[in-house]
């Protein structure tokens, strides 16, 4: 009977004329390209400057790729060192063979040298980075589809994986897609590691360190569907025993780390708050000038700077208007008692003006120069020089 499956690609490469365009390739590619990508938007949210994820993984990335080789070769040795095998085999990278424990091992020791150039810790960044590591990795896991290998055991699910190449001991058939089964669970870690990280506040390397205990847990039980090939002890996977390993010590770090240093870390990047604030300081003038020029009609931040500008002009107007010869203008009072360079006898008249006129004020200069007199002003000026004559 015809069951439904998952159809395996029928070749691997495409050329693009010499080229090769590997599928496996391709998955790694982007996979680092997501990891960056994500990495960099978790650490500005940390306060980091934009950029460092990347030029740190300048580092990591080559050194992930040839620890997880290492790994791959060493532990499967017999493929590329046993009798009828090419040696060469082992440098062939795009055939497949990266193991997740040596790359993220030797990755950290690139990420660390990069850390260490920057002065920036190691946990932080590796913090910021875990989600998107397992993102990378649920995308790389597709490669194994491309490449027809890391299948299961044999099935009739309806999502069995069909095996059509005959290659390196394959036997065509139906079997689990183990590469499905941990490219969905890596997915799962990677939401896992986010959410616990807003929940919990995680800091000083335990979102890494979750992330790695999380994985390890689904990569013991799907490692224990495979059928390719594989060193055992004690009826287990070399695999299995790393993941039980790698997850004890990834535990025992979250714990002593909780203790130990409680809380994140308050500054991830030194220098990087300060370049910010000097940015924004720098900025703040300009800025608030555009923001309430450019506001729209009805906006209350708009309306309120157009009513302060319109009554500053209206005030700035008034003493010119007032000192034209409208009567009883503050502007006529603040002229007629201005008393510098004139007589004592029009000092004292200006003072004996009537109660109740508009104090004196030494901005009567501000007038309009060569404006003439008001009518009233002048009359008050002549009856208060007959006055002095008088007395």
């Amino acid at each position: 009977m015809e069951i439904a499956y998952i159809p395996s690609p029928s070749h691997g490469v495409l050329h693009l004329g010499p080229i090769p365009l590997r599928g496996y390739a391709f998955c790694i590619i982007i996979g680092v390209f997501v990891a960056v990508w994500l990495g960099n938007k978790r650490w500005i949210a940390r306060g980091g400057r934009a950029g460092t994820v990347a030029d740190i993984a300048v580092w990591a990335v080559p050194f992930g790729l040839v620890g997880g080789r290492l790994y791959h070769v060493i532990t499967d040795y017999e493929l590329y060192f046993s009798e009828g095998r090419d040696w060469v085999d082992a440098f062939k990278v795009w055939q497949g063979g990266l193991g997740i424990w040596g790359a993220i091992a030797l990755g950290a020791v690139g990420a660390w040298i990069g850390c260490r150039r920057r002065g920036i810790p190691l946990p932080a960044w590796a913090d910021a980075l875990a989600p998107g590591i397992v993102f990378a990795q649920a995308i790389g896991r597709w490669g194994n589809w491309f490449n027809q290998e890391l299948y299961g055991k044999a099935t009739d699910v309806p999502w069995a994986l069909h095996i059509t190449s005959a290659t390196d001991g394959r036997v065509p058939g139906y079997y689990h897609p183990t590469f499905l089964y941990e490219s969905l669970w890596c997915v799962g870690v990677g939401f896992l590691v986010i959410w616990a990280d807003r929940r919990f506040t995680l800091g000083h390397g335990r979102a890494f360190a979750l992330y790695v205990a999380a994985y390890c847990v689904g990569r013991g039980w799907i490692e224990y569907m495979r059928v390719d090939d594989a060193h055992h002890f004690l009826g287990l996977r070399l695999n299995d025993w790393t993941a039980m390993v790698v997850f004890v010590l990834a535990v025992a770090y979250i714990v002593v780390s909780a203790r130990l240093r409680p809380g994140r870390e308050e500054i991830v990047e030194p220098g990087a708050d300060a370049s910010d604030d000097d940015g924004d300081a720098d900025s703040a003038a300009p800025v608030g000038v555009d923001e309430k020029s450019d506001a729209e009609p009805g906006d209350e931040t708009g309306e309120k700077a157009g009513k302060k500008a319109e009554n500053a002009g209206n005030a700035g107007n008034k003493a010119p208007e007032k000192s034209d010869g409208e009567p009883g203008g503050a502007a006529d009072a603040k002229t007629d008692v201005s008393g510098a360079g004139k007589p004592a006898g029009e000092a004292s008249g200006a003072a004996d003006a009537e109660p109740g006129t508009a104090p004196t004020s030494p901005t009567a200069s501000d007038a309009d120069p060569g404006a003439e007199p008001s009518d009233d002003s002048a009359g008050a000026a002549r009856s208060g020089a007959e006055s002095a004559k008088k007395g």
